[in-house]
């Protein structure tokens, strides 16, 4: 039985009317694609920064440097898995990113395939993520930054005590300018990063943040191509569209 509240549908048209609104539609689609194509272009020749710092963080087997991470692949993906030390937990995004996507087995081929070794980091101290990780069957690589100033470095945790904030390329006169409510500025926000080793020697080629993370996640691009898409409130979709309050 439907116990959703009605919701509107998109016009029902003929075939030959759905027919020419998709053609157009894919037009824009393939402009698209074009462009993505030329700013993976433009994002392979990036320059990069050496990392000057010595970071040791903590894993399975003990302590881990930095360019020993990359398990001798030239390579590292480093997501930036979220802790939230106020309330002894750790992201429920990220959670639901491992169990869709990077905890598979398969998924961790290809990348090694390329020669790109992808692993997970959290300031948390190492028990809590054995802990996390055992209770979810995980077998990706997940190592502690907890001591280091990893997270602050790479701005994917905010702590003006450490710091100054910056989030996304931008300082906190700017967020705050751009909306974000000052108490929102602490703890972990989401991030990726992606490095290169030459030897011993690690650079910093890339960071993402914030919905530059979106071609990331795994159902919100099938939740794309649906009728009424992912349900956000900020999506722009017409009047009477479901939203995710609409299930709560």
């Amino acid at each position: 039985m439907n116990t959703h509240s009605p919701v509107k549908m998109p016009p029902i048209v003929s075939r030959d009317a759905w027919l020419k609104a998709r053609k157009a539609l894919l037009l824009r689609e393939k402009e698209l694609t074009r462009m993505r194509d030329e700013l993976n272009a433009a994002r392979r020749r990036l320059p990069m920064v050496k990392v000057e710092k010595r970071y040791i963080f903590e894993g399975p087997e003990g302590a881990v440097d930095f360019p020993d991470m990359f398990e001798g692949r030239r390579q590292l993906f480093v997501h930036h898995f979220m802790w939230f030390a106020d309330r002894q937990t750790f992201c429920k995004g990220c959670t639901g990113a491992a169990h869709t996507g990077f905890n598979n087995p398969r998924f961790r081929e290809v990348l090694y395939g390329r020669d790109v070794t992808f692993v997970a980091i959290s300031r948390a101290p190492w028990e809590q993520i054995a802990a996390y990780k055992e209770k979810n069957v995980w077998t990706f690589p997940w190592y502690s930054s907890h001591g280091t100033d990893f997270n602050t470095d790479f701005h994917t945790t905010l702590d003006e005590t450490k710091a100054p904030i910056e989030y996304n390329y931008r300082n906190k006169t700017e967020l705050l300018a751009a909306g974000f409510a000052e108490e929102s500025l602490k703890e972990d926000w989401p991030a990726n990063s992606v490095f290169l080793r030459d030897g011993n020697d690690v650079y910093h080629t890339y960071s993402a943040y914030a919905r530059g993370l979106d071609s990331l996640n795994l159902p919100d691009n099938f939740l794309d191509l649906t009728p009424y898409g992912r349900q956000e409130e900020w999506e722009d979709s017409p009047d009477g569209w479901p939203r995710q309050s609409t299930f709560a």
